[in-house]
């Protein structure tokens, strides 16, 4: 291979990783003994969230300011792709106890 194909790679490569955006992320938070961990998380627009409930009832992720309302029935899992920017505090319907927070960036 001549010199000046392995620059022309790298240009190549670097060209890529500017135009092809980041992949978005899984993340996921557990609900379990009656507990929301991470009770608090970032994330970016565009990212799944990813509710496990691990207890034996159900659970919501339930947005205060109705973004979003995901049932989680037992020992199930639900997802949530982040539509928008912001602070969202959410908790579960049937053990307001159950409360988390929501950073997502654009």
């Amino acid at each position: 291979m001549k010199p000046g194909h392995l620059a022309s790679i790298a240009l190549a490569v670097a060209l890529l990783s500017i135009f092809v955006p980041a992949r978005a992320a899984t993340i996921q938070i557990t609900m379990e003994n009656l507990v929301v961990s991470p009770a608090e998380t970032s994330a970016k627009v565009g990212d799944t969230i990813e509710w496990i409930n691990k207890d034996v009832f159900a659970h919501t992720a339930t947005a205060k300011n109705g973004d979003f309302d995901v049932m989680l029935p037992p020992k199930e899992s639900a997802t949530f792709v982040l539509k928008k920017a912001g602070t969202v505090d959410y908790y579960c319907r049937y053990h307001p106890n159950m409360k988390a927070t929501l950073k997502v960036v654009p």
